[in-house]
């Protein structure tokens, strides 16, 4: 399985940007795919999650702001980030789970300005 982030880049705070991970290889139905990030210095942290049935999960600081989202015909997977914050800026990774077995990708660097 390989996952592959895209999207990333520098944005003014209160811009928006979206990012998009697809994964390829032996993709089973039931998996769940998560955005996490990395600010230098930090340690990286569950921003969101989604299940292939729709069912979502966003971490306290990005709930309302960002969406999570997939299309599982091209086992892609969405993350709109609006109304961002110098805070956010980080790099994000996106992690597939099934059948209990981890994959990440190479994450891509979103930058926020003041």
């Amino acid at each position: 399985v390989q996952l592959q982030a895209s999207g990333g880049g520098l944005v003014q705070a209160g811009g928006s940007l979206s990012i998009s991970c697809v994964a390829s290889g032996l993709i089973y139905s039931d998996n769940s795919i998560r955005w996490h990030r990395q600010a230098p210095g930090n340690q990286r942290g569950l921003v969101a999650a989604i299940s292939n049935g729709g069912t979502t999960y966003y971490a306290n600081s990005v709930k309302g702001r960002f969406t999570v989202s997939r299309d599982n015909t091209k086992n892609t997977v969405y993350l709109q980030m609006n109304n961002l914050k110098p805070e956010d800026t980080a790099v994000y990774y996106c992690n597939l789970w099934q059948r209990d077995m981890d994959y990440w990708g190479k994450g891509t660097q979103v930058t926020v300005s003041s």
